[in-house]
């Protein structure tokens, strides 16, 4: 049901007002100059509002971005299991571009002009609890789809539970083409001195690299440990509700066990957290002390994240399979672990050499040749 009422003013002007009533719906209206214009605006949404596509299409003219991100920034993000500071860093960027846009106004045209724009600025680097610092560097391929992933990830949610929008414009838009997977690792005498850089700067430095080099654990699972998820007498670390969304075991090694020993006696922090600030209510932030430790250690082009590399590549050098230190790692999947391929062909000419001889073993002769 629709009408239109016609309404003369003090000043003798006249304004025409649509009213649309659907049952089950709250009631639309909209006042214009014109009676025609008001006619148009009742032929363009009844038909919507009866079908309820209405709704969609009324709240995207009525949120901004900046609404949009604020409200995944407050009751979402804290549902993330890793990257939180990365997400909020992503998130910040495009607000500052686009949060003064309502929400029906963005489209793929719009984000890939934006998309363009990551690409030629300087590279932000997150810090827990500080602002972000910038970086000589440009943003990568990979950065800037980091970006737009990161947004696509709060419009999808507008989509599928705000209600916000009927479709996510970032599926139209082309991501950067990206490098091979970076797989950087430590020589034997980098991992010596990176050691004892760490431990210069502190012993819980030195215990995260070493659990880290040792495990294959990403920063986020070391630096959450309780002295609760490890088990000193079945010597296992239990990382809980990883960034797969699963629990792991992973064994603690002699090393560890004897410095992780030792750090218990000597840590005078009433906290259940191994990795805490001096009042132990929070985790310590360690990430500044690591890139000192590189520096004095003179280890270029390296990140906290290529320390799991670094335990993986010496995993497939060592003679584990892909499968099992897609194990240790916590992949679901070894499409993530087939970089480290051409690092087991060893072991895996070995196993290949070993089936062959119980094979063929009644084939071949005491010259080692066949029959």
């Amino acid at each position: 049901m629709h009408e239109i009422k016609k309404r003369v003013k003090k000043d003798g002007k006249i304004s025409y007002t649509a009213c649309i009533r659907v049952k089950g719906y709250p009631t639309m209206s909209a006042t214009f100059a014109k009676k025609s214009l008001a006619e148009r605006w009742i032929a363009e949404n009844e038909i919507p509002m009866k079908t309820g596509r209405h709704i969609k299409s009324f709240e995207s003219k009525n949120h901004t971005m900046a609404e949009l991100i604020d409200r995944y920034l407050e009751n979402e993000l804290l549902e993330r299991k890793s990257d939180q500071d990365k997400y909020r860093m992503h998130l910040n960027w495009w607000k500052s571009q686009i949060g003064a846009y309502y929400l029906n106004s963005i489209d793929n045209i719009m984000l890939t002009e934006y998309r363009d724009k990551l690409s030629k600025e300087k590279c932000l680097i997150p810090r827990k609890g500080m602002e972000a610092k910038k970086s000589d560097k440009t943003r990568s391929n990979a950065t800037v789809n980091r970006y737009m992933a990161s947004l696509s990830t709060v419009l999808s949610i507008a989509v599928k539970e705000y209600g916000w929008l009927e479709e996510n414009p970032m599926l139209k838009v082309v991501k950067k083409k990206e490098s091979r997977g970076r797989v950087r690792f430590l020589e034997e005498k980098e991992v010596a001195r990176l050691l004892a850089e760490s431990k210069k700067q502190s012993y819980e430095l030195y215990l995260c690299v070493l659990i880290a080099l040792s495990t294959g654990a990403r920063y986020s699972e070391i630096t959450n440990l309780t002295w609760k998820n490890i088990d000193m007498i079945h010597r296992q670390f239990h990382f809980l509700d990883t960034k797969n969304g699963e629990d792991r075991g992973v064994a603690i090694t002699s090393d560890v066990y004897n410095e992780l020993k030792q750090f218990k006696k000597i840590q005078n922090i009433k906290s259940d957290k191994v990795f805490a600030t001096k009042d132990g209510k929070t985790v310590i932030y360690l990430r500044g002390q690591f890139e000192k430790a590189l520096k004095l250690a003179k280890i270029n082009d390296f990140h906290f994240h290529d320390l799991r590399h670094t335990a993986a590549s010496y995993l497939a050098k060592g003679g584990a399979s892909l499968l099992e230190i897609a194990t240790i790692l916590g992949h679901k999947t070894l499409q993530m672990v087939q970089r480290y391929a051409h690092l087991t062909k060893n072991h895996t000419a070995t196993v290949l050499e070993n089936m062959n001889k119980e094979m063929f073993k009644s084939l071949v002769g005491n010259g080692g040749e066949f029959k």
